[in-house]
């Protein structure tokens, strides 16, 4: 499944709402990681903070009623996507690093670490990371055999 592109307008419109409620100009709060749920059945994407307040929230049309077995695979590229887009704005939150955005199931269990924001840490889309384990067997029998 693609993401539409109103599906990513949402996503980013979500995301500006976010950094609006952490502008950098303040002082910098203790907040550790900024929780995104969503919901498979209602198409709901809500951003919490750590004590469970919410931040905002938005419908993405695209996700209502989607039964997909790599539903949560899909939300997570997209929305990291998202997140590189306006990676000088969420890096510049007034939040304390490092700090995170993690993705949640309606249960509330974590999914995916979908940014970590700190000047140390990156985390790789699991595209880029696909194969990985092959290339680095290959690459070690090859050295074995030389």
């Amino acid at each position: 499944m693609k993401a539409t592109e109103q599906t990513l307008q949402q996503i980013l419109r979500a995301l500006r709402k976010v950094a609006e409620k952490f502008p950098n100009n303040v002082e910098a709060s203790v907040l550790t990681d900024v929780h995104v749920r969503v919901n498979q059945d209602t198409g709901e994407v809500q951003f919490f903070d750590d004590d469970d307040k919410e931040v905002t929230r938005c419908v993405v049309e695209q996700w209502i009623e989607n039964k997909d077995d790599d539903f949560y695979e899909h939300v997570t590229s997209v929305i990291r996507g998202c997140i590189e887009k306006e990676k000088d704005l969420i890096d510049n939150l007034s939040i304390l690093k490092p700090y995170a955005f993690v993705l949640e199931d309606d249960d509330r269990e974590s999914v995916a670490e979908l940014y970590v924001a700190d000047d140390d840490t990156v985390i790789i889309d699991s595209e880029l990371m696909k194969d990985l384990d092959k290339d680095l067997d290959n690459f070690f029998e090859n050295l074995l055999k030389s």
